[in-house]
């Protein structure tokens, strides 16, 4: 997926404080990929004493050194378990590069991915059966002691914090709940490549449930049926009835079908003003082909090539 670079955050159960940190390890992944190892200079604002200048009589310094600080990187359209992919992959590298056995565990995170006790204000605890959509995609740091509640507290903070900034004055004119924008903005970061389509393709999901259509978003099918990226959608499963199938049910999906970042929450809350029904992949495999014709929509469907 195109979009932003996810924002920095500090963990706040990673770090000491009380004095300069020099040259701590920074474990990096990239999109996907187990990337490198960085080196990375961190101050706390404190009073400038460093570790060094904090010694006794005999010559020993009264402080223990700092542990090292890792990283770990959320793109925008990850789903839960896609970060605990992430989390078993970074704890690879660290293990294997630094000899450092970090507390985070692919398992630990997915349990606390199903803890809704703690949602933001303004979500209902019986609309959410887990925390997808919830899980802000962006680069944390942590040490060996940062155990996978945090990290989904740091994810849930975060994520109070953007979604405070959104306006949903438009969506709520429309009787949409805040869960049901949070949805909306998880299926525009799966379908949008482009950045300047999620408006339309968030008007298009607008304009179908007004109109009482299906929304026909594959991505919703891959999520239901946890269908890997790279496997093709099969015949029978585009026709299987499951709560996920917007092809065959009206209305949205039961739950978000990733965590979304700022652009696509944005969006999700105020659609493009278009009359737009339709949208199909361009030749390109990346933009779309927009219109409110159901026949312009299957010439092109049937010129176009297939993605």
């Amino acid at each position: 997926m195109e979009g932003e670079r996810p924002p920095r955050v500090t963990s706040g159960h990673g770090r000491r404080r009380g004095g300069r940190i020099a040259a701590l390890l920074g474990v990096v992944v990239g999109f996907g990929l187990v990337a490198t190892i960085a080196w990375a200079v961190f101050g706390d604002g404190g009073d400038g004493a460093g570790a060094s200048d904090v010694a006794s009589s005999t010559g020993r310094t009264d402080t223990a050194p700092p542990k090292p600080i890792l990283r770990i990187v959320f793109p925008e359209g990850f789903t839960r378990k896609e970060m605990a992919r992430r989390i078993a992959a970074v704890n690879r590298i660290a293990e294997e590069k630094r000899d450092i056995s970090p507390s985070l565990r692919p398992r630990a995170y997915l349990r606390s991915t199903e803890d809704v006790r703690n949602l933001p204000a303004g979500f209902r605890k019986e609309d959410a059966p887990h925390l997808e959509g919830f899980l802000f995609p962006a680069t944390y740091d942590f040490t060996e002691d940062t155990t996978s509640k945090q990290l989904v507290d740091d994810q849930l903070e975060v994520f109070e914090r953007t979604w405070s900034e959104l306006d949903l004055e438009y969506a709520d004119s429309k009787n949409l709940t805040p869960y049901d924008v949070l949805t909306i903005a998880s299926m525009i970061e799966e379908e949008v490549v482009v950045p300047r389509e999620r408006r339309l393709v968030s008007a298009v999901i607008y304009n179908r449930l007004r109109e009482g259509m299906p929304l026909g978003i594959d991505a919703t099918i891959r999520y239901g049926l946890d269908i890997p990226p790279t496997e093709a959608i099969l015949e029978s499963q585009l026709e299987a009835d499951h709560p996920y199938n917007t092809r065959r049910r009206v209305g949205l999906p039961p739950t978000p079908i990733a965590n979304p970042g700022l652009a696509s929450l944005e969006a999700a809350a105020r659609p493009a003003d278009v009359d737009y029904l339709y949208f199909v992949r361009k030749p390109d495999c990346k933009s779309h082909f927009f219109t409110a014709s159901e026949a312009e929509f299957l010439d092109y469907s049937r010129e176009g090539t297939r993605c």
